[in-house]
Protein backbone atom coordinates (compact mmCIF):
# COMPACT_ATOMS: atom_id res chain seq x y z
CA UNK A 1 0.00 0.00 0.00
CA UNK A 2 1.24 3.57 -1.20
CA UNK A 3 1.93 5.94 1.82
CA UNK A 4 -1.37 8.11 -0.21
CA UNK A 5 -3.52 5.89 -0.01
CA UNK A 6 -3.01 4.91 3.63
CA UNK A 7 -3.60 8.47 4.70
CA UNK A 8 -6.36 8.51 3.00
CA UNK A 9 -7.91 5.75 4.56
CA UNK A 10 -7.68 7.94 7.66
CA UNK A 11 -9.81 10.62 5.77
CA UNK A 12 -13.11 10.81 7.55
CA UNK A 13 -14.52 13.13 4.48
CA UNK A 14 -18.40 12.31 3.84
CA UNK A 15 -18.65 10.96 7.16
CA UNK A 16 -20.87 12.22 10.17
CA UNK A 17 -19.72 11.82 13.62
CA UNK A 18 -21.97 12.72 16.79
CA UNK A 19 -19.52 13.30 20.05
CA UNK A 20 -21.37 13.43 23.48
CA UNK A 21 -19.90 15.59 25.92
CA UNK A 22 -18.64 18.27 23.41
CA UNK A 23 -18.64 21.12 25.26
CA UNK A 24 -15.32 21.23 27.17
CA UNK A 25 -12.05 18.53 27.41
CA UNK A 26 -11.58 15.69 25.02
CA UNK A 27 -15.06 16.29 23.79
CA UNK A 28 -14.14 19.77 22.30
CA UNK A 29 -10.69 18.47 21.23
CA UNK A 30 -12.14 15.55 19.69
CA UNK A 31 -14.76 17.81 17.93
CA UNK A 32 -11.97 19.67 16.44
CA UNK A 33 -9.81 16.96 15.02
CA UNK A 34 -12.59 14.86 13.66
CA UNK A 35 -14.03 17.58 11.73
CA UNK A 36 -10.42 18.38 10.15
CA UNK A 37 -10.44 14.99 8.76
CA UNK A 38 -13.09 15.68 7.03
CA UNK A 39 -16.08 14.87 9.29
CA UNK A 40 -19.29 16.67 9.50
CA UNK A 41 -19.93 16.69 13.71
CA UNK A 42 -23.09 17.37 15.37
CA UNK A 43 -21.86 18.48 18.90
CA UNK A 44 -23.79 16.87 21.65
CA UNK A 45 -24.11 17.86 25.48
CA UNK A 46 -26.87 19.12 28.16
CA UNK A 47 -27.35 22.33 27.17
CA UNK A 48 -26.78 22.94 23.12
CA UNK A 49 -26.07 26.90 24.28
CA UNK A 50 -22.81 25.94 26.25
CA UNK A 51 -21.92 24.34 22.01
CA UNK A 52 -22.63 27.37 20.32
CA UNK A 53 -19.00 28.87 20.35
CA UNK A 54 -17.48 25.40 19.52
CA UNK A 55 -20.07 25.43 16.86
CA UNK A 56 -19.14 28.57 15.20
CA UNK A 57 -15.82 28.42 15.64
CA UNK A 58 -15.43 25.15 14.00
CA UNK A 59 -18.04 26.58 10.65
CA UNK A 60 -15.74 30.33 10.53
CA UNK A 61 -13.01 27.51 9.15
CA UNK A 62 -15.27 26.30 6.79
CA UNK A 63 -16.30 22.64 8.45
CA UNK A 64 -19.97 21.33 8.97
CA UNK A 65 -21.09 21.77 12.57
CA UNK A 66 -24.32 21.42 14.46
CA UNK A 67 -25.46 21.70 18.03
CA UNK A 68 -27.84 19.26 19.62
CA UNK A 69 -29.33 19.23 24.02
CA UNK A 70 -28.86 15.78 24.80
CA UNK A 71 -28.91 14.26 28.07
CA UNK A 72 -26.62 10.50 28.32
CA UNK A 73 -28.35 9.45 31.08
CA UNK A 74 -31.53 10.10 30.20
CA UNK A 75 -33.46 7.46 27.29
CA UNK A 76 -36.28 10.20 25.93
CA UNK A 77 -33.20 12.55 25.84
CA UNK A 78 -30.88 10.43 23.84
CA UNK A 79 -33.80 9.37 21.35
CA UNK A 80 -34.78 12.85 20.90
CA UNK A 81 -31.13 14.29 20.25
CA UNK A 82 -30.81 11.37 17.41
CA UNK A 83 -34.24 12.32 15.99
CA UNK A 84 -32.41 16.07 15.25
CA UNK A 85 -29.02 14.74 14.77
CA UNK A 86 -30.43 12.54 11.84
CA UNK A 87 -28.06 9.85 10.21
CA UNK A 88 -24.24 9.20 11.82
CA UNK A 89 -21.71 7.16 10.92
CA UNK A 90 -19.90 7.88 14.11
CA UNK A 91 -20.55 7.79 17.52
CA UNK A 92 -17.99 9.29 19.92
CA UNK A 93 -18.90 8.82 23.86
CA UNK A 94 -17.16 10.97 25.83
CA UNK A 95 -19.34 12.54 28.26
CA UNK A 96 -18.44 11.49 31.42
CA UNK A 97 -18.44 12.99 35.19
CA UNK A 98 -16.44 12.30 38.41
CA UNK A 99 -17.19 12.73 42.25
CA UNK A 100 -13.49 12.83 44.13
CA UNK A 101 -14.32 11.93 47.63
CA UNK A 102 -13.33 8.89 50.34
CA UNK A 103 -14.99 6.01 50.13
CA UNK A 104 -17.14 5.87 52.88
CA UNK A 105 -17.77 9.63 52.07
CA UNK A 106 -19.51 8.46 48.93
CA UNK A 107 -23.34 8.83 48.45
CA UNK A 108 -25.78 6.96 46.84
CA UNK A 109 -26.75 10.49 45.30
CA UNK A 110 -22.71 10.26 44.09
CA UNK A 111 -22.69 6.90 42.90
CA UNK A 112 -26.04 7.56 40.71
CA UNK A 113 -24.72 10.20 39.01
CA UNK A 114 -21.45 8.78 38.47
CA UNK A 115 -22.88 5.48 37.02
CA UNK A 116 -25.88 7.03 35.22
CA UNK A 117 -23.43 9.34 33.00
CA UNK A 118 -20.32 7.32 32.69
CA UNK A 119 -22.17 3.96 32.50
CA UNK A 120 -25.48 3.99 31.36
CA UNK A 121 -25.11 7.54 29.19
CA UNK A 122 -22.53 4.92 27.33
CA UNK A 123 -25.51 2.03 26.98
CA UNK A 124 -28.17 4.55 25.94
CA UNK A 125 -25.94 6.45 23.29
CA UNK A 126 -24.42 3.21 21.92
CA UNK A 127 -27.34 1.27 21.34
CA UNK A 128 -29.80 3.94 19.82
CA UNK A 129 -26.68 5.01 17.33
CA UNK A 130 -26.67 0.71 16.67
CA UNK A 131 -30.27 0.76 16.23
CA UNK A 132 -30.18 3.28 13.88
CA UNK A 133 -27.50 2.14 11.96
CA UNK A 134 -28.76 -0.88 11.42
CA UNK A 135 -31.97 0.22 10.38
CA UNK A 136 -30.36 2.25 7.70
CA UNK A 137 -28.36 -0.87 7.12
CA UNK A 138 -24.96 0.93 7.43
CA UNK A 139 -21.50 0.53 8.69
CA UNK A 140 -20.64 2.45 11.80
CA UNK A 141 -17.97 3.06 14.08
CA UNK A 142 -18.52 3.54 18.08
CA UNK A 143 -15.92 4.65 20.65
CA UNK A 144 -16.58 4.36 24.70
CA UNK A 145 -14.13 6.50 26.39
CA UNK A 146 -12.91 4.90 29.25
CA UNK A 147 -9.73 4.94 31.50
CA UNK A 148 -6.79 3.45 32.81
CA UNK A 149 -8.56 3.75 36.16
CA UNK A 150 -11.01 1.09 34.45
CA UNK A 151 -7.71 -1.53 34.52
CA UNK A 152 -6.45 -0.02 37.71
CA UNK A 153 -7.66 1.38 40.73
CA UNK A 154 -6.82 5.52 42.91
CA UNK A 155 -8.25 5.95 46.04
CA UNK A 156 -11.45 8.99 45.98
CA UNK A 157 -12.84 7.68 42.65
CA UNK A 158 -14.63 4.65 43.67
CA UNK A 159 -17.78 5.38 41.00
CA UNK A 160 -15.45 6.62 38.43
CA UNK A 161 -13.62 3.94 38.77
CA UNK A 162 -16.08 1.52 38.77
CA UNK A 163 -17.97 2.58 36.06
CA UNK A 164 -14.96 2.85 33.52
CA UNK A 165 -14.20 -0.72 34.09
CA UNK A 166 -17.81 -1.25 33.06
CA UNK A 167 -17.42 0.32 29.88
CA UNK A 168 -14.54 -1.27 28.86
CA UNK A 169 -16.65 -5.20 29.57
CA UNK A 170 -19.70 -2.90 27.91
CA UNK A 171 -17.47 -2.05 24.87
CA UNK A 172 -16.58 -5.62 24.36
CA UNK A 173 -20.27 -7.32 24.63
CA UNK A 174 -21.25 -4.72 22.41
CA UNK A 175 -18.20 -5.21 19.75
CA UNK A 176 -19.95 -8.93 20.31
CA UNK A 177 -23.00 -8.39 19.12
CA UNK A 178 -23.42 -5.72 16.66
CA UNK A 179 -19.98 -7.32 14.58
CA UNK A 180 -22.84 -9.05 12.47
CA UNK A 181 -24.07 -5.26 11.31
CA UNK A 182 -20.92 -4.12 10.26
CA UNK A 183 -20.35 -1.70 13.52
CA UNK A 184 -17.69 -1.54 15.24
CA UNK A 185 -17.29 -1.07 18.88
CA UNK A 186 -13.81 0.32 20.33
CA UNK A 187 -12.81 1.72 23.79
CA UNK A 188 -10.47 4.47 24.19
CA UNK A 189 -8.51 4.53 27.47
CA UNK A 190 -6.74 7.67 27.93
CA UNK A 191 -4.47 7.88 31.14
CA UNK A 192 -3.48 11.16 33.09
CA UNK A 193 -3.79 14.12 30.63
CA UNK A 194 -3.15 17.79 31.36
CA UNK A 195 -6.14 20.06 31.18
CA UNK A 196 -7.33 23.27 32.41
CA UNK A 197 -9.08 21.33 35.09
CA UNK A 198 -6.58 19.32 36.48
CA UNK A 199 -3.76 21.97 35.34
CA UNK A 200 -2.49 23.29 38.93
CA UNK A 201 -2.97 19.67 40.90
CA UNK A 202 -0.49 17.45 38.23
CA UNK A 203 2.02 20.56 38.86
CA UNK A 204 1.22 20.12 42.70
CA UNK A 205 3.42 18.06 44.71
CA UNK A 206 1.19 14.74 44.63
CA UNK A 207 0.71 15.61 41.00
CA UNK A 208 4.81 15.30 40.83
CA UNK A 209 4.84 11.98 43.07
CA UNK A 210 2.00 10.44 40.47
CA UNK A 211 4.00 11.54 37.89
CA UNK A 212 7.43 9.69 38.97
CA UNK A 213 5.17 6.33 38.62
CA UNK A 214 4.63 6.52 35.04
CA UNK A 215 7.51 4.97 33.22
CA UNK A 216 8.01 7.50 30.45
CA UNK A 217 7.72 10.74 33.66
CA UNK A 218 5.33 12.03 31.82
CA UNK A 219 1.68 13.22 31.72
CA UNK A 220 -0.37 13.15 28.53
CA UNK A 221 -1.39 15.89 25.91
CA UNK A 222 -4.90 15.88 23.96
CA UNK A 223 -3.02 15.15 21.19
CA UNK A 224 -1.45 11.67 22.30
CA UNK A 225 -4.90 10.75 21.65
CA UNK A 226 -5.36 11.83 18.01
CA UNK A 227 -4.10 8.85 16.21
CA UNK A 228 -5.95 6.50 18.15
CA UNK A 229 -8.90 8.20 18.01
CA UNK A 230 -8.55 8.56 14.42
CA UNK A 231 -7.41 4.68 13.89
CA UNK A 232 -11.04 3.96 15.74
CA UNK A 233 -13.10 6.05 13.57
CA UNK A 234 -11.88 5.47 10.04
CA UNK A 235 -11.31 2.76 7.58
CA UNK A 236 -7.73 2.53 9.10
CA UNK A 237 -9.04 0.59 11.50
CA UNK A 238 -11.95 -1.73 9.70
CA UNK A 239 -10.16 -5.06 11.04
CA UNK A 240 -10.79 -3.63 14.41
CA UNK A 241 -13.42 -4.35 17.05
CA UNK A 242 -14.05 -4.92 20.60
CA UNK A 243 -9.94 -3.53 21.14
CA UNK A 244 -9.17 -1.65 23.92
CA UNK A 245 -6.20 1.27 23.16
CA UNK A 246 -4.38 1.93 25.98
CA UNK A 247 -2.36 5.93 25.81
CA UNK A 248 -1.21 6.65 28.97
CA UNK A 249 3.31 7.06 28.77
CA UNK A 250 2.55 3.34 29.60
CA UNK A 251 0.95 4.20 33.59
CA UNK A 252 -0.41 0.61 33.42
CA UNK A 253 3.15 -0.71 33.24
CA UNK A 254 3.99 1.10 36.76
CA UNK A 255 5.18 -1.58 39.59
CA UNK A 256 2.63 -2.20 42.26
Amino acid sequence: MMAAELVSRFHLDGKRALITGASSGFGTHFANLLSAAGAEVILAARRADKLSELQQSLQAKGRKASAISMDVSSRESVITGFDHAGACDIVINNAGITVTRALLDQTEEDWDSVIDTNLKGCWLVATEAARRLRAAEKPGAIVNVASILGERVAAGVAPYAISKAAVIQATKVMALELARYQIRVNALLPGYVVTDLNRDFLKSEAGEKLRSRIPTRRFGDMTDLDGPLLLLCSDAGTGMTGSCLTVDHGHLLSSL
